[in-house]
C-alpha cells in the first residue's frame, strides 16, 4: 500500500512538473519560426533560400517542439494514470495510443531538425544529389496539410483525441479539477474529430487545416494550466 502510495505521488508529481514545463515550452515557441514566412503560400525557392539563412534558429524552433510534445505526453500519461485505479483497462489502452501518438510526434520533428537542414546543404551545395534533395523537400514540406511531413503530425493530434476521448469520461467522476480537464480533453477530442471529419468531407480547405487544428490545440494549452491545480491536489492527498 505504501509503495503504491509513493508510485501515485511521483506520477502526480511528474504530471504537475511536465504541465509546467509544457507551458513553459509553449510560451517559447510562440516566437520561434517552424517555417519560411507566408508558410502554406510560401514558394519552394523562397523556403530554401530562408532555410538556408536560418538553419540555426529553424533546428532550435523544432528541438523545442520536440520538448513541446514530451512534456504534453508525460502531462497526458499521468491523467491515464489518474483514471487506472477505477478503469484499468481504458486506462492501459489509452497510455497505448499515447505511445503512438508520441512516435508520430517524434518522426516529423526529428526530421526537421536531422534531415531537412542536411537536404537544403545538399539543394544549395554542390552536391550530385541536390535533385533527390530538393524533390524530398518538397515531401517534406512543413506547412502543406497534405505532405508526408504534416500527415505525421496530424495523425500525432488525431491520437491525442483518441486518447482524450478515452480518459475524459473518467476525470469528469473526480474533483473539480479533474472534472476541468476532463472537461477540455472532452472538447479537443470532439472538436478535433470535427477538424478531422470536415477534411474528409472537403468543408475545411487545405490552406485552412493548419488554423483549425492550431486553434483547436489551445485546448491542450489551457488543459496543460488546469492540469496543474489537478495534479498539486493529487499530490496532497498522496502525501
Amino acid at each position: 500500500m505504501q509503495i503504491s502510495t509513493s508510485l501515485d505521488r511521483q506520477v502526480y508529481a511528474l504530471g504537475y512538473w511536465s504541465a509546467i514545463a509544457g507551458i513553459t515550452v509553449a510560451v517559447i515557441a510562440v516566437f520561434l519560426p517552424l517555417d519560411a514566412p507566408g508558410g502554406y503560400g510560401a514558394e519552394h525557392a523562397e523556403r530554401i533560400n530562408w532555410l538556408a539563412d536560418n538553419r540555426g534558429v529553424f533546428t532550435f524552433a523544432w528541438v523545442i517542439q520536440i520538448l513541446s510534445m514530451t512534456t504534453l505526453t508525460l502531462a497526458l500519461f499521468a491523467f491515464a494514470w489518474q483514471i487506472a485505479a477505477r478503469r484499468p483497462l481504458r486506462s492501459l489502452l489509452a497510455v497505448a495510443v499515447l505511445l503512438v501518438s508520441f512516435v508520430a510526434f517524434i518522426i516529423p520533428k526529428f526530421i526537421a531538425v536531422w534531415s531537412i537542414p542536411l537536404l537544403v546543404e545538399a539543394v544549395t551545395g554542390s552536391a550530385d544529389d541536390g535533385g533527390l534533395a530538393n524533390t524530398l523537400l518538397l515531401v517534406l514540406n512543413v506547412s502543406i496539410p497534405y505532405s508526408l511531413f504534416t500527415s505525421f503530425d496530424y495523425l500525432g493530434f488525431w491520437l491525442y483525441a483518441v486518447f482524450a476521448l478515452m480518459v475524459a469520461g473518467p476525470l469528469l467522476a473526480g474533483p473539480t479539477s479533474s472534472k476541468l480537464c476532463g472537461g477540455l480533453l472532452g472538447l479537443y477530442g470532439i472538436a478535433y474529430h470535427a477538424v478531422v471529419l470536415g477534411v474528409l468531407l472537403g468543408a475545411v480547405l487545405s490552406k485552412d487545416v493548419e488554423f483549425f487544428a492550431l486553434s483547436v490545440a489551445l485546448l491542450l494549452l489551457l488543459t496543460l494550466i488546469t492540469a496543474v491545480f489537478n495534479f498539486r491536489v493529487l499530490i496532497t492527498r498522496a502525501d
